[in-house]
């Protein structure tokens, strides 16, 4: 319905414009700027909604496929996670992470619109693809923040060991809050991208195509996981303090980036 038009260009505009007012506040401590900031994001939001909702009725099923869509969901979902948490950590650093939003919403215009070669192989099990997607984004998203927290722990812990405390490091929240947020996101992205993978690989079983286990983005994929489960059987056992716990967190999202930007031109599938 919309397609790349102006009401997508006004929400560009309007996120630009959020972002705006939470630098101001990130760097000079403006509760005005924040409040602006913050419902401009809330308005960026409903605008992505209806965004979202007039494509699905308009559009064709196919079209859920493209990367296109998957940045603007993907986006959509930063958003969501952003607002949620403003109310209940008050996380001033999430300005940082809607920039991630901002980037993928802006790289849609740079994105591809067809179908993806794997819509094109599932034929007619549409319903199963829109699920291995949707779950795949979402994993993406919570491992975003998961990383996001990780980084907050790593720089709060320096700045503390350094003995650099400032008020902007009060406005953060404690240590032990900071690394619980970033186990609650990994936990959380974990099943998600879990069971986009055992859908994909109940698909590859009906279909009898075994090579497609070899694929680039499905063995990456599974890195991903190992990388995840990793830090967390060091963080039940306790095995590695909350900075290397921090790092492995950081090295499985640096994973999932390549994933997400890189893997397609390796993959025959995807």
């Amino acid at each position: 319905m919309f397609g790349k038009s102006w009401f997508y260009d006004a929400i560009l505009y309007m996120y630009a414009l959020s972002l705006l007012f939470m630098f101001s506040d990130f760097t000079m401590r403006n509760p005005k700027a924040k409040r602006l900031g913050t419902g401009l994001l809330a308005f960026v939001w409903v605008m992505q909604t209806v965004y979202l909702l007039a494509e699905a009725q308009a559009a064709s099923a196919d079209s859920w496929f493209s990367m296109f869509s998957s940045l603007f969901f993907f986006s959509w979902l930063i958003v969501t996670i952003s607002l949620v948490l403003n109310f209940v950590v008050r996380v001033d650093a999430l300005f940082f992470v809607n920039l991630v939003g901002f980037a993928a919403a802006a790289l849609t215009y740079w994105s591809e619109t067809t179908i993806t070669g794997a819509a094109l192989n599932w034929d007619v099990r549409r319903d199963l693809l829109f699920i291995h997607i949707s779950l795949a984004v979402a994993s993406y998203a919570a491992f975003l923040f998961g990383a996001l927290f990780s980084a907050m722990l790593l720089f709060m812990y320096k700045m503390l060991k350094d003995k650099k405390w400032s008020t902007r490091l009060s406005r953060f929240p404690s240590l032990d809050d900071i690394e619980k947020w970033a186990h609650r996101f990994t936990m959380f992205g974990i099943p998600l991208l879990l069971s986009s993978l055992l859908i994909g690989f109940a698909w590859v079983t009906i279909g009898r195509d075994w090579q497609l286990l070899y694929d680039f983005k499905v063995l990456n994929s599974i890195l991903i996981l190992v990388v995840y489960f990793i830090y967390v059987w060091h963080r039940f056992n306790g095995s590695i303090k909350w900075t290397g716990l921090a790092l492995l967190n950081l090295a499985g999202f640096a994973a999932v980036v390549f994933n997400f930007l890189f893997s397609n031109q390796f993959s025959d599938f995807h």
